[in-house]
Formats: C-alpha cells, structure tokens, sequence
C-alpha cells in the first residue's frame, strides 16, 4: 500500500496562476487542493485538514493577511507559506508577524516552492534528530512527541517554526546563534530568505514567552552576533 500524499492547500484567486502551482504540485506527488478566498480557504481547512497552506496575500474580501490570522488559530501545526508581490517587503514582515512560516516573492519558480515545502515538511517530522523526546530547561519544556511547549505548567502555542527555533535552544541552552545559524539550522542550508525572518520569529516567540518581550529574559540578543536561550545565572 503505498503511503498518503501529503495535502497542500493553495489559496489564489487567479484561476490560471491557482492552477499553475496546483499542476506543478502534483506533478510533485502532492494531494492539492483549492480555494479561491479565505473563507473558501478556512472551510476547505476544517474539511480536509491540509498539512500546508500556499496562501496569497492579495484575496477578495478576507485578504491573506487576516486568512493566515484565522488559518493559524484553527490549525496551530499547519505550514503557512505566503505569497507576496515583489518588492512589498511590509507584507513579508506583517506575514510573517501573523503567524505565517515562510514567505515566496511573485513570480517564482514552483520547484522552489515544492522544495520549500518540502523542507518545511522536514522540519516537522525529524527536526533536530534527538534520542529525548522531552527537552527541557529553567522552567521551559518542549514535549517533541506531542508538539507543545510549555512554561511552567501553562500550554504557549508555537508555529512549526517557532518550535523548531525552541527546539534549537532548548537542545543548545547558553549557547548563541547568530542569525544565519538559525536560519540554515531551521530553515535548511539551501533556504534563501532574508536574515530579518529569523527576527520576525523571535519576536513572535518572545510576545508569546516573556512576560516583557522588550526586557526579555529568556530569549537574549547578543548584539552583533544573534539570539541565545539565556540560562538563569547568564548575564548579557
């Protein structure tokens, strides 16, 4: 019996381009399914549960944008890659800042998008190889079979992104990252994103986990170089 395919959602209101990436996902040996706006996107999402979601920024009525918002809450594991139009670096950034975990610039070449997704996928199932199936550290827990993360007893709900980074410093406690180490570790050594979405994401973790993100006493900048999971005695 041969294994399911994974299902990819693809969320474009150009018919010709939806079809583009959709022919080129299954040629890819992706179960593609479609929807033309967001709340076609969110139904389709609660039916079929995709494992990914390939969503457009520009979409009638509920843009991509407030879509990802509503797509992250209803699934919290799902792999959110949004589509941007060239240059618009403020719709990566705000992507990015709504829980998406990867952004594409139009237009681009769909073997790229499947190996993103793709690694993505990755990320999800063997990211970082560990024998513990538990990582903890200071009052911090990462349950690796179960996908939750936890400080002191209370659930935070991460992205598969911002796991994966928790993932990365709960295995490296002290120990400091610069920016292009996250990005290859988390990301993969042939991600070509910018630096600054490794910014956007410890961000987003650190509005989730410190109880004040701008004095934060968990995830520490070390300036010049990058971000460490500070331990209790560390100073900057």
């Amino acid at each position: 019996m041969s294994a399911a395919k994974t299902k990819v959602l693809v969320v474009e209101d150009e018919i010709s381009i939806r079809k583009f990436i959709a022919i080129n996902l299954q040629r890819n040996d992706f179960d593609v399914l479609e929807a033309g706006d967001g709340e076609t996107a969110l139904s389709v999402t609660r039916i079929y549960s995709p494992a990914v979601v390939v969503l457009d920024v520009m979409l009638p009525g509920m843009d991509g944008f407030e879509t990802c918002l509503h797509l992250r809450k209803l699934r919290p594991q799902l792999i959110i890659i949004m589509l941007t139009a060239r240059g618009e670096d403020m719709d990566k950034i705000m992507g990015l800042d709504l829980g998406a975990d990867d952004y594409m610039v139009k237009p681009f070449n769909p073997l790229e998008l499947v190996a993103r997704i793709r690694a993505h996928l990755r990320k999800m199932a063997a990211f970082p190889q560990t024998h513990s199936m538990e990582l903890a550290f200071r009052d911090l827990r990462l349950d690796i079979t179960g996908k939750r993360f936890y400080r002191g007893g209370t659930v935070i709900d991460l992205t598969p992104t911002e796991f994966a980074i928790m993932q990365l410093f709960l295995q490296n406690p002290d120990k400091a990252f610069s920016r292009h180490e996250i990005l290859q570790a988390v990301w993969g050594p042939h991600y070509f994103g910018d630096l600054k979405t490794v910014d956007v994401h410890i961000r987003r973790i650190r509005e989730k986990l410190e109880d004040n993100p701008s004095a934060p006493c968990y995830l520490e900048t070390v300036w010049g170089l990058g971000y460490r999971l500070r331990g209790e005695n560390s100073h900057a």
